[in-house]
């Protein structure tokens, strides 16, 4: 018996990237402590109000099969979110939940995509773009972008990529380079998927964690709603990561067809789920300031712990919680670098090259530690680069 060439081909014979998150589990699982600046879960956790609401819900019995597209109090709190935030008429029918962004993720690539279509997406990436793509039996393709540029995809690599594509991945706040894409990036992504007639899924579940910049999504530009599919998500902006909430929006013909897909796959999110999500919107901004406000503080302790030293070089961060470090002058790639880390310092970072090609020689540091031990573990990463320079040199 043999399993689906779909099933044994998601990694395409690579890396799934997360052996030093592994590396560093199996370290503190043995009983030895490990600074994890890894994964993007927040050093806090869910608000106690949330999970009052949740927990309200639950006992009220809102414990059944809850509505597959989402409830329609959760879908109108949504629609109303996005349609304040980037001036598009945004109904209901635009919206279907999902059992977090990565099932939207998947559910949208699914929408738009056919076996054996070209895929795009942009490199450096989130480690499950590829992976979601083959998943939904396209051909994974990614496009390279420049440390020196910021990370930002430029109109000459676009347009050189884009045509006979079926869809184009993007991720603004950036995982994990934390670029927020500049007004002439977004125009060149909305230009190039116009011309060549692609979907963008844009995934946006950053966007309440911008220190410098706006935020601008390109479901907003013209002609741009009718072939945009944008991913949210509760993880990131209200630390719910495991209560698993997500969801898409888009025109609303694709958003029926995508119900079906869930209702054949995750068959909805749990009712008491949903409410405490339509508790923790309708908090509304105070909130969500009070979830981004660590790793701002953290953000600027890392510009400053940096400030004055020339072996790495920070990326500039306008947004998410994540910093890439460029340690290309310690003569390690950033899987030598991190694994080095870990083993002399007990310092868990991800390397670069989990997230792609253009990352290589950087580690991608997650502000995901309370500030005294993040600073603390800065400083002995800032440390033993220099002392590997030194070597190198």
């Amino acid at each position: 018996m043999q399993l689906s060439h779909r099933i044994t081909h998601l990694l395409d014979g690579g890396s799934d990237g997360w052996e030093i998150f592994n590396r560093a589990r199996a370290m503190i699982a043995a009983g030895t402590p490990v600074t994890e600046l890894t994964i993007g879960e927040h050093d806090i956790r869910t608000d106690p109000s949330i999970l009052a609401a949740m927990d309200a819900s639950a006992r009220a019995g809102h414990t059944g099969y809850a509505s597959v597209p989402g409830t329609d109090a959760l879908r109108d709190t949504i629609a109303a979110r996005v349609e304040d935030r980037t001036g598009v008429t945004t109904t209901r029918d635009n919206v279907l939940v999902t059992t977090g962004g990565q099932a939207a993720l998947f559910a949208a690539h699914m929408a738009v995509l056919d076996p054996g279509d070209r895929a795009l997406f942009i490199d450096p990436y989130y480690a499950t773009y590829p992976g979601t793509l083959r998943a939904a039996g396209a051909r994974a393709e990614p496009i390279p972008t420049h440390s020196r540029e910021g990370f930002q995809p430029t109109r000459s690599a676009l347009m050189a990529a884009c045509p006979g594509a079926a869809s184009l991945l993007i991720n603004t706040p950036n995982n994990p380079t934390g670029a927020v894409y500049a007004p002439g990036t977004t125009d060149a992504i909305c230009e190039a998927v116009r011309e060549h007639d692609l979907w963008l899924i844009s995934d946006e579940v950053y966007d309440t964690q911008i220190w410098n910049g706006t935020h601008l999504s390109p479901r907003a530009r013209p002609g741009m709603a009718e072939r945009t599919l944008v991913i949210g998500s509760m993880s990131k902006s209200h630390a719910m990561t495991g209560s698993r909430v997500g969801w898409v929006i888009g025109p609303a013909e694709a958003i029926s067809h995508m119900i079906n897909l869930s209702t054949d796959t995750t068959y909805g999110v749990p009712g008491f789920v949903q409410d405490a999500a339509l508790f923790a919107l309708e908090e509304g901004a105070p909130l969500e300031d009070k979830i981004a406000a660590p790793f701002r503080r953290r953000r600027a302790l890392t510009e400053a712990r940096l400030a004055s030293q020339n072996t790495i070089r920070m990326i500039p961060a306008d947004g998410a919680m994540y910093v890439m470090l460029d340690i290309r002058t310690t003569g390690l790639s950033g899987d030598a670098f991190a694994s080095a880390l870990l083993e002399n310092h007990h310092i868990a970072v991800m390397p670069g090259e989990s997230f792609g090609h253009s990352a290589a020689g950087h580690v991608r540091v997650a502000m995901t530690t309370d500030d005294d031990s993040y600073d603390q573990a800065l400083a002995t990463l800032v440390s033993f680069a220099q002392e590997l320079a030194a070597r190198s040199s």
